[in-house]
């Protein structure tokens, strides 16, 4: 009886999870990807415990709503979905999700949390920031900013995936646009190293969240990310960051269906 019921609920997993194509409009959803004058929040849950009560049918049925609910606001935001279960002790999963309008973001977020599923999420934490052009990359040699382009063989994401929130002090507020630029230089020479093996985009939060800037980084080599790090907090930018992390987000990039046929077992 037992092992029945496993296969039928591995079958309506297989069906509802495997009916859908997301996103629909592959052009649009990497447009909000690239672009600046994007908002970008990262939004960070935990299953409560009553989630694993459910039987399994029921979560199967939770699962395939919030599926349902994605593909009808896949016109107009993009979300990309990460696993933190067993990296991180902030969050069970991850959406990063990027909209024209942070209304948007608003609006898929309500409806998220009003799902079946929804109902057991725990909201540990929400960020938000913007996409812009960079600042000080304008005025770098020429030799770095070639050094800093993609590399043409880029096979696009990586395997895991870190958030890490930063807040700069008064003082760097205070400084000449001059001088930030000098310490930005030094700080992207100290990054070249790992250019090709850690790929990074940043969000600008102030005003919008309690931080000044999240970064955000892809990587297979997780050495490689503790070196950049390491070689990041040895220049003297570093010395303006009042906050680094806190929360610092680690998870894996996986596909929405994986994550979500997880929590529906």
């Amino acid at each position: 009886m037992k092992a029945a019921s496993t296969m039928r609920v591995a079958m309506l997993v297989a069906l509802m999870l495997g009916a859908a194509v997301w996103p629909a409009r592959a052009a649009d959803r990497e447009a909000l990807l690239t672009q600046p004058g994007v908002y970008g929040t990262f939004a960070a849950f935990q299953m409560d415990h009553d989630w694993w009560d459910l039987n399994g049918e029921a979560r199967v049925i939770a699962v395939s709503e919030v599926k349902g609910l994605i593909e009808q606001f896949s016109h107009k935001i993009a979300i990309e979905s990460y696993l933190l279960r067993g990296l991180s002790d902030h969050a069970d999963f991850m959406l990063r999700v990027h909209a024209p309008a942070l209304s948007d973001t608003q609006q898929f977020l309500t409806s998220l949390l009003g799902t079946r599923l929804g109902r057991h999420l725990v909201a540990t934490s929400y960020l938000h920031g913007l996409t812009k052009q960079a600042v000080y990359a304008t005025g770098f040699p020429e030799q770095m900013k070639k050094a800093l382009q993609p590399p043409a063989n880029d096979a696009g994401a990586k395997l895991y995936a870190v958030v890490i929130p930063i807040r700069k002090d008064a003082e760097w507020w205070a400084l000449d646009q001059d001088t930030r630029a000098t310490l930005m230089q030094e700080h992207t020479q100290a990054a070249l190293p790992y250019i090709n093996t850690v790929k990074r985009k940043l969000y600008h939060s102030s005003g919008l969240d309690d931080f000044d800037f999240i970064t955000y980084f892809e990587t297979d080599k997780l050495d490689d990310f503790h070196s950049l790090i390491r070689a990041l907090e040895q220049v003297k930018e570093y010395r303006h960051d009042r906050r680094f992390g806190h929360p610092t987000l680690l998870g894996t990039i996986r596909p929405l269906d994986d994550i979500l046929e997880l929590f529906a077992r």
